[in-house]
């Protein structure tokens, strides 16, 4: 069953386009999946990532490599930020898609990125490090940040979107930990199946956002997309070259690549829903999540395939 579980997980970027192409042929096949239910699938996502946080598996990469995690993490919250509030305005995108790509390049990085990095062979405690910080920091970054980009093209709730973030990130992380700590028998029942848990979820997030939105997104096209795609491109892209610079490291440039260029866009989706009155505000985070997944994987592929002339994970 966990090989079962770990091969069906391994195709994410496949459930993930699968939904979204399913979700606009036939939008109902989907959209049942709303209201409440969102928030509480994306609180399934972040107890899976507390339960997998174990303090052995990254007490290493603080104790001795914390310059990477903290360039990996000034990227994500600078570098994206940047790319989407520039690319709103590059693309001329209608004021509820800028702010809602503002609001997923505002996001901590997503828990597909452990995932890919895995298939990557690149540094996965280094990722997994990168992520928890990301994501217990977003409480405060992502509505900050957010207000301070968007602020002036529209009123944007900070504190609401503060309490959001925390109900839906840190406390189901930290009841992960918690159990993980505390309920160990508990933990090794559930942990199997938590990462394609998380990738079920999205995928029915992603889907129904997709659904509900068919008829804006197929109005606003191309720009749209453009937009969506250029934003996971270039911070791929981006957050590979500049921490090369810094680190001259292959393994950790591959590693922040990836945590930089995947947002937590099912975090974007439900903060857009619980905070903006326009719905289509949360299609950007929608597909930004197929656009990341595909990138993702195909870098994936390519440096699996091409390790560092040492063939080592060094750091």
């Amino acid at each position: 069953m966990a090989r079962l579980f770990h091969l069906m997980t391994q195709a994410f970027p496949f459930w993930i386009l699968a939904g979204a192409a399913l979700a606009l042929a036939w939008p109902p096949l989907f959209t049942w999946f709303s209201g409440p239910m969102i928030p509480l699938g994306l609180a399934v996502i972040m107890l899976g990532m507390g339960l997998t946080l174990m303090p052995e598996d990254f007490k290493s990469v603080l104790v001795h490599e914390p310059r990477y995690v903290i360039l990996g993490v000034a990227l994500q919250y600078t570098l994206m930020p940047f790319l989407g509030w520039l690319l709103g305005y590059v693309f001329d995108l209608p004021l509820p898609y800028a702010l809602g790509l503002v609001l997923v390049a505002c996001c901590p990085g997503g828990t597909a990125s452990n995932v890919v990095t895995y298939l990557a062979k690149a540094h996965v405690p280094l990722s997994v490090t990168m992520t928890a910080v990301s994501t217990l920091i977003a409480v405060v970054m992502t509505p900050l940040l957010t207000a301070l980009l968007a602020g002036r093209r529209v009123d944007v709730n900070a504190w609401g979107l503060l309490m959001s973030t925390f109900q839906v990130v840190i406390l189901p992380v930290a009841a992960g930990l918690f159990m993980s700590r505390f309920l160990p028998s508990v933990t090794r029942i559930i942990l199997p199946a938590a990462p394609f848990s998380a990738v079920l979820f999205i995928t029915l997030i992603v889907s129904s956002i997709v659904g509900a939105g068919r008829e804006a997104i197929l109005e606003c096209g191309l720009r749209l997309v453009g937009a969506v795609f250029s934003l996971h491109a270039f911070g791929f892209l981006l957050g590979y070259l500049l921490s090369f610079r810094i680190s001259r490291n292959e393994i950790v440039s591959r590693t922040v690549s990836i945590e930089v260029g995947m947002q937590n866009s099912g975090l974007g989706v439900v903060l857009a829903r619980a905070n903006f009155a326009d719905p289509v505000t949360a299609i950007p985070s929608a597909i930004s999540s197929v656009f990341h997944s595909l990138i993702g994987s195909l870098l994936a592929a390519v440096w699996s395939a091409k390790l560092p002339k040492s063939g080592k994970k060094e750091v």
